[in-house]
């Protein structure tokens, strides 16, 4: 096999991969378009950023919108390495721009809800803390998005993704903690 014919060949896939999409959003505007679940979804995507906010600690937005910037690249980034290899699915699409992601998820629940929780009793133990969010997380919410069918994890287990939101959760508990931020100076 040459360059030429592995070039050939991806983008025929690309183009077979921009059919389904095409499919999916057709999907999305006659099935579930301005269902309960989609306005669930659309209020999962848009109000827990309000609540933010609104209950934010002020004299740390931006620490903790670092932690969340980190938990939404690397939630991306588990997410898409999951689905790739086939391990879980979102049979529901709220948003036909990127139709194989729960958007709602990695754009607003996990990294306002792991914002909220570095927040709340910042000097509580951080590994209570953090298994608690990651025992909430992954046996009530993942299993909750499966009872409505916005998640399918195939036989993908909740300890998984227990362990997951653990990693998440650390993540940004690191970057928060960071003691180097430093202002900007010429």
């Amino acid at each position: 096999m040459s360059i030429h014919s592995g070039t050939a060949q991806t983008e025929k896939v690309y183009n077979q991969l921009t059919d389904i999409s095409s499919v999916l959003a057709k999907i999305v505007k006659e099935e579930f378009l301005f269902t309960w679940q989609w306005w669930f979804g659309i209020a999962l995507f848009v109000l827990p950023w309000i609540i933010w906010f609104i209950f934010r600690n002020k004299e740390s937005t931006g620490r903790l919108l670092l932690g969340g910037l980190l938990t939404i690249i690397l939630s991306l980034t588990i997410d898409l390495a999951a689905l790739t290899t086939g391990h879980w699915s979102y049979p529901f699409v709220i948003i036909p721009l990127a139709p194989f992601l729960f958007l709602p998820y990695h754009f607003s629940l996990a990294p306002v809800g792991i914002m909220f929780i570095l927040q709340f009793k910042p000097e509580a133990n951080p590994l209570l803390k953090g298994v608690l969010f990651s025992a909430i997380s992954a046996f009530v919410g993942m299993n909750f998005f499966k009872a409505i069918h916005f998640y399918n994890p195939k036989n993908w287990s909740s300890f998984n993704d227990f362990f997951i939101f653990l990693f998440l959760y650390y993540s940004a508990y690191t970057i928060v903690k960071m003691e180097s931020f430093k202002s900007l100076k010429n």
